[in-house]
């Protein structure tokens, strides 16, 4: 029995013993720190998550980017941290006793793998291409091995001068390049970018427009917040010869020196300017600027053989050479009211002018001679507005508009204007505008090149509805319909004729 009680305790003592030596002896502890921070700047990654393998333990990096894990076996690790934005990177750390182990995280941005897109490939119109019209669509192609989203720019400048016209951040691979002007050789170029690596640009192209025509009318329309002069033939095929990103206006072509003078904001001030008939050559005439009563309502005029340009300037009128050279001072009013209008006519012996106080009223249009002299009064000591001169060639007739209704606003509108031929001969003014709709007014008249036809604009009283511009004839046809003036739209949405 004693024998048996001792080979049991002997087992007993042998199994103790026989787990002690199987289980893992504990061997102490040390310390893990370190930061995360961007790769290409080590700018500090705040708020990354920070996991140690195969404990699973997890921190957050300080606003600083740092962290740490205390207390850490003895061991081998592996940690991993992560950061939305960033790929995930990973370190081996070996923890020792009683030690701390530093290490640092360099993140690298999510998108440091991406690749860039193609360079565009310029399909239309074709390098070299001729004959191009004014408004022509841009069409290009480019891919991308990511699939990311495309942005493009186009880069355009030409051979008349040094600017350089950018469209940005378009999506659509094609674009209609419009307000081009005649007998220019355009460059153009694409880049691609997916908004993540650096722009990638085509090799430029090159196209010409077509040459220019001669047409008889130009006119303005509003494009872009701008006024532009359009130039267009009789059929209505019109193109712009004026810049959209440019405020241009009032268009006068001489034929003696086959350009055309007009109107130009720059620097808050309005100047006067001249250039072909299809936009090219633009020269600065004025340094004094062509100022008074609401720059819409001022007009100038030519002499009939291009040489020189008269203009106002508040209370003055002034001659320039059309070099910009030889300014004269023609006329000055003598109670200070604003020169708004003036018209020369084509002997150069009389000056047509309409003046008018500071709101636009208290008008009066009269002549003068060459040395400033007062000759005709047409209309004066009238309530309402007024303008719109064009003498004839002869000097017999004074074309101009007035609103009978004597209506006067802070916002200068005119409820019933009206077109007027002044006879210098009968000293009588006839209405011509017996055909106009009720509630419209006509302004901006002008004589057609053989005078049997007047040009002009039509709108709604109201000061907000659509312009177009009319044809009607100076004279009563006792065949026509109505009253006789086969009155006419002649273009649509645009103001401020000429006719040559």
């Amino acid at each position: 029995m004693r024998s048996n009680l001792i080979i049991i305790i002997t087992v007993l003592i042998s199994a103790v013993f026989s787990c002690s030596e199987d289980t893992v002896p504990y061997s102490g502890v040390g310390s893990i720190t370190g930061r995360v921070v961007e790769a290409d700047n080590f700018k500090p990654i705040g708020n990354a998550k920070v996991v140690l393998t195969p404990t699973n333990n997890t921190v957050f990096t300080d606003s600083l980017g740092y962290f740490e894990y205390e207390q850490v076996e003895v061991g081998d690790y592996s940690v991993s941290s992560t950061k939305e934005g960033f790929l995930t990177a990973f370190k081996p750390v070996t923890v020792s006793l009683n030690l701390e182990v530093n290490t640092v995280f360099e993140m690298e941005i999510e998108t440091s793998g991406n690749r860039p897109p193609s360079a565009p490939k310029l399909l239309s119109p074709e390098d070299n291409a001729t004959n191009v019209d004014l408004a022509v669509e841009l069409v290009w192609s480019a891919s991308d091995p990511d699939l990311d989203t495309i942005h493009y720019t186009i880069r355009i400048r030409n051979d008349r001068n040094d600017e350089i016209e950018m469209v940005e951040d378009l999506l659509d691979s094609t674009y209609v390049l419009s307000n081009l002007t005649n007998n220019t050789k355009y460059f153009w170029e694409v880049s691609a970018s997916d908004q993540i690596n650096e722009p990638v640009w085509s090799p430029a192209q090159s196209f010409r427009t077509k040459e220019a025509t001669e047409n008889r009318f130009l006119y303005v329309k509003e494009v872009n917040g701008n006024n532009v002069i359009f130039s267009s033939d009789d059929q209505g095929n019109d193109y712009a010869i004026t810049n959209s990103n440019i405020n241009s206006w009032r268009p006068r072509k001489n034929l003696a020196t086959n350009l055309v003078a007009f109107l130009r904001t720059e620097n808050f001030e309005t100047q006067l300017y001249t250039m072909n008939p299809d936009g090219s050559n633009v020269f600065k005439v004025t340094s004094v600027s062509v100022d008074g009563f609401k720059q819409s309502e001022l007009d100038f005029s030519w002499s009939s053989n291009g040489s020189k340009l008269i203009y106002p300037h508040f209370d003055k009128l002034y001659e320039i050479n059309k070099d910009g050279s030889g300014l004269r001072l023609v006329h000055q009013t003598p109670d200070g009211s604003f020169i708004s209008e003036c018209d020369w006519s084509s002997d150069g012996n009389l000056i047509a002018l309409k003046t008018n106080n500071s709101n636009g009223y208290n008008v009066r249009i009269y002549t003068i001679d060459p040395n400033g002299a007062i000759v005709d009064n047409i209309l004066s000591g009238v309530n309402g507005a007024a303008g719109g001169l064009d003498l004839s060639i002869d000097n017999k007739l004074l074309l101009y508009t007035y609103d009978v209704s004597e209506f006067e606003s802070a916002s200068y509108r005119q409820l019933d204007s009206r077109l007027f031929i002044y006879n210098f001969t009968t000293g009588v003014s006839k209405d011509v505008s017996v055909d106009k709709e009720n509630g419209t007014i006509d302004i901006d008249p002008r004589f057609s090149p053989s005078e049997a036809e007047i040009i002009f604009v039509n709108t709604p009283n109201d000061g907000i509805s659509g312009k177009s511009i009319y044809t009607q004839s100076v004279e009563q046809d006792s065949d026509e319909v109505g009253n006789g003036y086969n009155r006419k739209v002649k273009f649509e949405n645009a103001i401020m004729p000429d006719w040559e």
